[in-house]
């Protein structure tokens, strides 16, 4: 990376610089609310994780679908992200996601994987999945994103 202008940054570059900042030096965005930790960045695959915290809880006790859900979000509309050349967006058109057992709201990390199938110039489709610490699968999603140029 030869510059520090964002509209003149990869999306790949984007995301590793951005991700380097310390939160002080950025605008909020929805991982540090979720308290995402950003664990890998390729081109076409990211990997984010979060803990199942209990400020996550459903009103019976155990992670609401809505973090799996973001993350999920998150990691696949990243990859996309990642294989986008600089000053071009995208945005989530579709989101489905299927989800496999309870999480209880215990503290153990959640790891959040997604991968592209499919980017062309106006839509791109990935694929996501979260494990628990034991490596058993929680949840698992498709996205079609739309991309801006």
């Amino acid at each position: 990376m030869t510059t520090t202008d964002p509209r003149e940054m990869s999306g790949l570059e984007l995301l590793r610089y951005a991700t380097a900042l310390p939160m002080d030096e950025r605008a909020p965005i929805i991982g540090d609310l979720f308290k995402f930790s950003v664990d890998e960045l390729e081109e076409g695959r990211v990997v984010f994780s979060l803990p199942s915290d209990p400020a996550f809880a459903n009103p019976l006790g155990s992670l609401h679908g809505g973090a799996c859900a973001t993350l999920l979000d998150s990691v696949m509309g990243c990859a996309v992200h990642t294989t986008l050349e600089a000053g071009v967006g995208y945005g989530t058109l579709e989101l489905k996601v299927n989800y496999i057992r309870t999480v209880p709201v215990d503290g153990q990390t959640l790891t959040g994987t997604g991968t592209t199938i499919h980017v062309g110039r106006q839509v791109a489709t990935a694929e996501g999945q979260v494990v628990d610490a034991s490596g058993r699968l929680v949840a698992h999603a498709t996205t079609t994103c739309l991309i801006y140029r």
